[in-house]
């Protein structure tokens, strides 16, 4: 059980390096581009299925709430926690458009749609990012080795391994690097 341990912990430290190494520039000018948006007003709208759910989620309260500074709150949403809206619009269009319809509905020019999928090819994930990019959003994919949300995003931050818990653990703390990059950028003072 200790290699065991062992292992998933090394395999882990390594995908997070691999991971960062191919991504440390896009990361950069994501969280260029986010702190922007938020700067003129804008929002951050962040999507995804199941433990993407989870972590839209989890990046959406750390703009909102704080990262690591005490600092004024941050427009962040998560598309993934109204149940009546995500099951009235799966009842009556299709699961597919569970998140398209809140960008379309929410979303504004120059805004920033983060769509996460660990295969890169949730279809509704994919779709969202199609009705941003229709909105005038900037767009960021959070994904695996690539696929369709990586493809059309602006900005495509991929985990270059097959693994669903690597690519995740990766997500999270991408997604931690660019709330602190973002506080960094907009209250240099705090740091």
């Amino acid at each position: 059980m200790i290699d065991i341990i062992n292992d998933t912990l090394q395999a882990s430290i390594d995908t997070k390096k691999s991971a960062i190494a191919e991504n440390d520039q896009r990361l950069v000018k994501a969280a260029r581009l986010m702190a922007e948006s938020l700067t003129a007003g804008g929002k951050i709208l962040l999507f995804g299925n199941g433990g993407s759910a989870a972590d839209a989620q989890h990046i959406a309260a750390e703009f909102v709430n704080r990262f690591q500074t005490e600092r004024v709150p941050l427009a962040s949403i998560a598309l993934t926690t109204d149940s009546s809206i995500i099951t009235s619009i799966g009842n009556d269009y299709s699961f597919e458009e569970i998140f398209s319809k809140q960008v379309t509905a929410l979303g504004r020019k120059n805004d920033v749609a983060v769509g996460i999928s660990t295969s890169g090819n949730s279809p509704n994930v994919v779709k969202a990012l199609k009705a941003a990019e229709k909105v005038g959003m900037h767009t960021v994919a959070f994904t695996g080795k690539g696929g369709q949300a990586a493809d059309m995003a602006e900005i495509a931050l991929t985990v270059p391994v097959g693994v669903t818990a690597r690519i995740q653990e990766s997500h999270i703390l991408m997604g931690h690097i660019l709330c602190d990059l973002v506080d960094r950028i907009l209250f240099p003072e705090n740091f």
